[in-house]
């Protein structure tokens, strides 16, 4: 029994995505009733999450519920519900089989709550895929869209590439250090004094690339507009937040406990990763007539910032990089979640022009719009400002200059296509043949509330998940 308290919170999501399956057979038409099933086994995760704060609980060795898991627990927990809140009106529109899209939305989810929480290559590798297979299937989901098709088959076949580097890197880990234990690991790599060999230098390089992949750094970022732009617009937004929060949790942990005595070795490639995964995302996306591919480049510079933090690797950078999955994740999703309600069932209306006049016609919708646009941007007084700050601050504190400018002058950059949505909104005439908008329902207004309330929360108040963030990454170095 005293194996299974560590994996509480990831037993609640599994049950609850078993339970959304088997309603799915009792479901009668336009009710709701697995997405229900899953708000209620999310806000159990996040609760059972709270209730093992500072517990240190242990599975089989193998699976650590320490508070940096139980921070990212939190925070897919918080991107789960904001998903379901905003997916009833996606799922009922387009015509998407509600019992298998809450089923392996929660199933994802339950892989990157195991991802984060791993202390063994192995089991981050099955973690990984089991997430993986859920979101590739996700992103094909609607089965009679062929660019959702084709951003499913490529987003398959490059993720199977991927794996298989992983793989390979977990191999000659185990080659080198005789274990796959990340603990354990890092006392080998401390222990030899002759330095890094080959093999160890390829299993960080393999390694590398299969997390690269996953947090769609350049130049391993090749599926991500193809797959955001073919895949359900509320499915984009969970996989540009949620993957990336996982990834990146398990990214964090293998390298900066793991692979910290090869820090000379590994450092050198990420920061040249970095630099033009913040220059390319920024700098293509500007030249996008399409929203979601549009936020697919953001997501791509997004994940460059957060690779300073994890070069900077200060105490302030280590948590700076939680608190700006936590800020990046409910903004982006709410950016995506009003993409999605502007959707009709014959048309995804997520081209620029789409978005003219909308102040005229939807004014809400236009203001969380702008208000999403702008955090993301890094403006004030909202999450985006302050998440940025703290990395580029960890840069400088580390003598990263380099990082920290290229960091700005990208972020400058990305205000351009940001505000040249809000340009379309506010101060473009509505067309003459406007695309018809359908009303927002209460759940789904209820959702995009909510993220605006965190996202200023986060921006005005962050003192406390900074703390909370300090003290989770405490507990892994």
């Amino acid at each position: 029994m005293s194996n299974l308290v560590a994996i509480i919170p990831i037993l609640i999501v599994v049950l609850s995505a078993i339970a959304a399956m088997v309603a799915e057979a009792f479901r009668e038409p336009n009710e709701r009733m697995p997405s229900g099933l899953g708000l209620i086994g999310l806000v159990g995760a996040i609760l059972a999450s709270a209730f093992l704060w500072d517990r240190e609980a242990t599975a089989f060795g193998v699976v650590l519920a320490d508070n940096f898991a139980l921070f990212v627990n939190i925070v897919l927990g918080a991107v789960g519900i904001l998903t379901l809140l905003l997916s009833g009106d996606a799922v009922e529109r387009e015509g998407l089989p509600a019992g298998e899209y809450y089923a392996l939305t929660l199933f994802a989810i339950a892989g990157m709550m195991l991802m984060a929480s791993a202390t063994d290559l192995l089991v981050i590798f099955l973690a990984l895929e089991v997430f993986s297979l859920s979101v590739y299937v996700l992103t094909a989901i609607r089965r009679t869209s062929l660019a959702g098709a084709e951003g499913g088959f490529k987003y398959f076949l490059l993720g199977a590439f991927s794996s298989a580097f992983f793989l390979y890197g977990v191999a000659f880990t185990f080659a080198v250090t005789g274990t796959t234990r990340l603990d354990l690991i890092g006392a080998e790599m401390a222990r030899q004094s002759s330095g890094p060999g080959i093999l160890a230098l390829l299993a960080v390089g393999l390694l590398m690339v299969g997390f690269a992949f996953k947090v769609s750094a350049v130049p391993f970022h090749m599926w991500t507009p193809d797959a955001y732009q073919g895949a359900p617009t509320i499915v984009t937004g969970f996989m540009s937040t949620a993957v990336k929060t996982a990834a990146f949790a398990a990214f964090v942990r293998v390298f900066l406990s793991a692979f910290e005595p090869l820090r000379g070795s590994w450092v050198p490639a990420l920061w040249g990763i970095a630099i033009v995964t913040m220059i390319g995302g920024s700098v293509v996306g500007v030249v996008q007539t399409n929203v979601k591919r549009m936020l697919a480049y953001s997501s791509i510079a997004h994940a460059g910032y957060l690779l300073v933090g994890l070069i900077a690797a200060s105490p302030a950078g280590k948590a700076a990089v939680l608190f700006y999955l936590a800020s990046y994740a409910i903004t982006n999703l709410g950016a995506f979640g009003v993409v999605a309600m502007l959707a009709t069932g014959d048309r995804p209306h997520d081209e620029l022009n789409d978005f003219k006049g909308l102040w005229y016609r939807r004014p809400a919708l236009a203001t969380l719009m702008a208000i999403f646009l702008l955090s993301l941007g890094g403006f004030p007084p909202m999450a985006g400002f302050i998440a940025k700050w703290y990395i580029f601050n960890a840069a400088v504190q580390e003598s990263y200059y380099g990082l920290a400018i290229v960091g700005v002058l990208t972020s400058v950059v990305s205000v351009y296509f940001y505000t040249r949505i809000i340009v379309m909104m506010y101060m473009t005439d509505e067309p003459a043949e406007a695309p018809a908008t359908p009303a927002l329902s209460a759940v789904a207004a209820a959702g995009l509330g909510l993220a605006v309330i965190v996202v200023f929360y986060l921006g005005v108040l962050p003192a406390r998940v900074l703390d909370l963030a300090a003290q989770s990454v405490a507990t892994i170095f």
